[in-house]
């Protein structure tokens, strides 16, 4: 009979805790509590952490979260490969301890709400579409995209400051530098493309121009491309997996 793919306990008594919890660490489950706790830890530093509700993961590569009701980030947190377990004290202790270099987090379980271990299955990885990486795989396969006559020659070109996303030539043989953005193109992404066209004509020794290629910018963004002579080109990121030539029509 296959296992169940999540066992919770509401108001959970002492021996039901440390069943479920026993159980999640060791079968490698998602543990989830629901808890007034208090927090100690012990190691680079030193931190205490007050009375309070809040939401205790542990994920079966040792990773240790402690989430309060606001902000996305952790309140305390252990990184993978710490191990974890429970001890019945006079309240119940959960205890992550990391070796190397040792680090220890021991939250006091004041009172238990909820406790969950969901025997997760995910075998994928992440596949980012719209990227800049994919962006310059659209432009290598078509590089009217750009202009007419456009040539890229190079991807993530490393120079003297900085690496280029595509460095390439115009049907004139002018040197062309893009500096690729998924997003909205801020006037950091204008300043950055300034950089490395003023470095590229110190080694070509000949006029080089600079485009960035962006959904759209922002209007210091725009103001600051116009006083520098850069360019812009509209271009919008694939939006599957797998996309390139044909998908992109529209150049400003």
């Amino acid at each position: 009979m296959p296992k169940k793919k999540v066992l919770a306990a509401v108001d959970p008594s002492a021996g039901e805790l440390l069943k479920i919890v026993d159980s999640a660490l060791l079968e490698g489950d998602v543990l989830t509590i629901f808890a007034r706790c208090r927090v100690h830890y012990d190691g680079r530093a030193k931190s205490e952490l007050g009375s309070g509700d809040r939401v205790i993961i542990i994920k079966p590569d040792g990773s240790f979260l402690i989430h309060q009701s606001k902000k996305r980030e952790p309140v305390n947190w252990q990184p993978p490969g710490s191990r974890a377990h429970l001890e019945l004290r006079d309240e119940p202790v959960l205890i992550s301890v990391r070796k190397k270099p040792l680090e220890t987090l021991e939250v006091e379980l004041e009172k238990v709400y909820m406790v969950s271990a969901f025997r997760a299955e995910d075998y994928e990885e992440l596949s980012l579409t719209g990227s800049e990486a994919e962006m310059a795989e659209m432009i290598f396969e078509s590089p009217e995209l750009i202009e007419p006559g456009f040539k890229p020659l190079f991807r993530e070109k490393q120079i003297r400051h900085g690496i280029v996303d595509i460095l390439g030539k115009d049907s004139q043989g002018n040197p062309v530098v893009l500096e690729l953005k998924r997003r909205r193109a801020e006037l950091h992404a204008v300043s950055q493309l300034k950089r490395y066209v003023e470095a590229l004509k110190d080694e070509y020794g000949k006029d080089v121009r600079g485009i960035l290629v962006a959904p759209s910018l922002t209007s210091g963004a725009k103001r600051l491309l116009e006083k520098e002579g850069l360019e812009f080109r509209k271009l919008e990121p694939p939006r599957q997996r797998g996309a390139g030539r044909g998908r992109q029509t529209t150049l400003i």
